[in-house]
């Protein structure tokens, strides 16, 4: 696939925490369709799917998740969390912000557990739901039980980033530290190297550090949440079921965590659900398997309900 047309010029609108900068593609009485990025990587990764989707009439909303590129916190004071809840709320916010009754949800990563999220505790949101990976829903509850080595030693930034030497580090490297994550989770993606630098400015945002920081240490309950996103965290401990219509693609050859020949999220989904495999695609699905991606949302689009 090839980008049909010039980059979508930036928007702002305001949340109760954030001045959200988001791209827009498409008519704006267009059925909504909203795109998610996750860490580390910024809305370039829907630059092959956005024009498409607008061509064919949606309204396409692409925004910077807090933490990144020109998306800002309103209070200089407030908490910078990452936490699941944190973006969840950020993503119904921005829906509410712009009037959007329902929208169809795709996301990887952060992006992707936003989305989840919002699908299955405000299921009369979302009209379907293309999630990377799978159920995105962190079990904070479990976090500690160890898991394989194999798994393990995949997940050594974060380790890195529990400790005042990862704060360090990332402040200090920040563009090299994520590219090297380009690299590691997306292996075979040979495109990467070439896209990396339309990305990288993102993390320049001066709260991405203590976004990430705090997103990666909450989920292993090494930093408390934000009191006022309790209610959610406490509603997700429950393992709520996806009850929309739902695809979830998986890279292959995914550097994080490659997916298990059985599907073991399946049960966490009901109604239509379908879980496919992409070979040689890794951790950035939508940059890496752009048509996948349309196929799955205009799957989701026209699907009879």
């Amino acid at each position: 696939m090839a980008t049909l047309n010039a980059p979508a010029p930036l928007l702002y609108v305001r949340t109760s925490m954030l001045d959200v900068a988001y791209e827009s593609h498409g008519p704006i009485k267009g059925e909504p369709v909203i795109l998610l990025h996750g860490f580390p990587y910024d809305p370039r990764g829907y630059d092959e799917i956005a024009p498409v989707l607008a061509e064919r009439g949606y309204r396409v909303l692409v925004p910077y998740l807090r933490g990144y590129g020109p998306t800002r916190f309103i209070n200089t004071q407030v908490m910078r969390s990452g936490q699941q809840a944190a973006l969840a709320k950020d993503l119904l916010e921005f829906m509410d912000a712009l009037s959007i009754k329902q929208a169809t949800l795709a996301g990887y990563d952060w992006g992707g557990r936003a989305a989840c999220i919002v699908a299955a505790l405000w299921p009369e949101r979302v009209r379907g739901l293309v999630t990377g990976d799978g159920y995105n829903i962190q079990d904070i509850g479990k976090s500690l039980k160890p898991r394989a080595p194999e798994t393990e030693h995949r997940l050594w930034y974060q380790y890195y980033f529990h400790t005042q030497r990862g704060v360090d580090g990332l402040n200090a490297n920040r563009r090299e530290l994520c590219e090297l994550l380009w690299r590691l989770w997306s292996p075979s993606w040979s495109g990467g190297p070439s896209l990396y630098g339309a990305t990288a400015p993102s993390f320049d945002n001066p709260d991405f550090v203590a976004v990430v920081i705090h997103s990666y240490r909450h989920r292993f309950m090494y930093a408390p949440g934000d009191p006022a996103l309790e209610f959610i965290e406490q509603a997700l401990a429950q393992k709520p079921v996806i009850s929309v219509p739902s695809i979830s693609l998986c890279g292959a050859d995914d550097g994080v965590g490659p997916p298990p020949q059985v599907d073991d999220d399946v049960e966490r989904f009901s109604g239509f659900y379908r879980r496919q495999v992409l070979a040689g695609v890794g951790h950035n699905i939508p940059q890496e398997a752009p048509q996948a991606t349309v196929d799955a949302l205009y799957e989701l689009l026209t699907i009879d309900r």
